[in-house]
């Protein structure tokens, strides 16, 4: 009988498109940015080996066949802990080099739009999880890699305007508390529908097709059930992935209380100045 440790051993799609993808990913970013600070390159390191950890991991195997809360798990990796990872990974240095050229420089000015990036993720992460292109992404590979590509860059968008390298391109302080506030209530009121939801929104996941024979672990062993699975998936998608929303609220609480108490010791100090001169 398959065991818990057979699947987390054995299942392992190490895909070569995949694999190479994201090497060919971090070794481009290591040579645009030779000689920038570790820290940021361990970051970005890090956000690149999540992402390749969802999509090779047995999460992929589990939640193309049997599981909706490991494809759950899979997008949330994707899009609010890769994404995130990778834009606090780019150096300040390197933005400010591509600004440079023309084609980039605009580029970035769109990604710098809190508006249209805030409509993006939630159209990506709603669109996505509708029934019709949901299982379309189950029955197809080519949906399936479209679907995981566009959850990154919606990620990566909706992220840039709090994350950005250069502070004076981030939206203000206490701007970030609404945008990532009411990106949290979006994605909670999504993961509350799933949860609630009657089991069957995903056909697939009611009765797999078994045929690497794990579905009796998984039913009997683990207590998944397709409704229980149902429900993981929306809570992981409600309680886990509003966090990581909640916490760029506090991002934007920290930065602004830091920029006061910085202008209050400037208002302190300039008068003392002026009495030196």
């Amino acid at each position: 009988m398959t065991t818990t440790w057979d699947v987390i051993t054995q299942l392992w799609e190490l895909q070569p498109s995949v694999l190479t993808g994201c090497l060919l990913l971090l070794a481009g970013y290591l040579w645009l940015t030779h000689g920038e600070p570790r820290s940021k390159s361990l970051l970005f390191a890090a956000g690149d080996a999540v992402l390749a950890f969802a999509l090779v991991s047995p999460l992929d195997l589990l939640g193309d066949d049997y599981l909706f809360s490991a494809h759950m798990l899979q997008h949330l990796l994707i899009m609010l802990v890769a994404a995130p990872m990778m834009v606090a990974g780019l150096p300040a240095s390197l933005v400010e080099r591509a600004q440079q050229h023309t084609f980039l420089a605009r580029a970035m000015d769109v990604l710098g739009n809190p508006v249209l990036d805030w409509f993006i993720m939630a159209l990506i992460l709603w669109g996505w999880h509708a029934p019709v292109l949901y299982n379309a992404a189950l029955a197809s590979e080519g949906v399936h890699i479209l679907e995981h590509l566009m959850m990154l860059a919606a990620g990566l968008m909706f992220f840039w305007p709090i994350l950005n390298p250069l502070p004076e391109r981030r939206i203000q302080p206490l701007a970030v508390v609404p945008y990532a506030f009411t990106g949290a209530i979006s994605n909670s009121i999504l993961g509350i529908l799933l949860t609630f939801t009657p089991v069957g929104l995903y056909p697939a996941y009611v009765n797999p097709t078994d045929e690497i024979g794990i579905l009796k672990l998984i039913r009997q062993g683990w207590g998944l059930t397709a409704e229980i699975d149902q429900q993981v998936g929306g809570l992981l998608m409600w309680v886990p992935g509003g966090l990581v929303f909640l916490s760029m609220v506090l991002v934007g609480l920290t930065r602004w209380y830091a920029e006061e108490g910085k202008l209050e010791d400037e208002m302190f100090l300039a008068p003392e100045e002026a009495g030196t001169d």
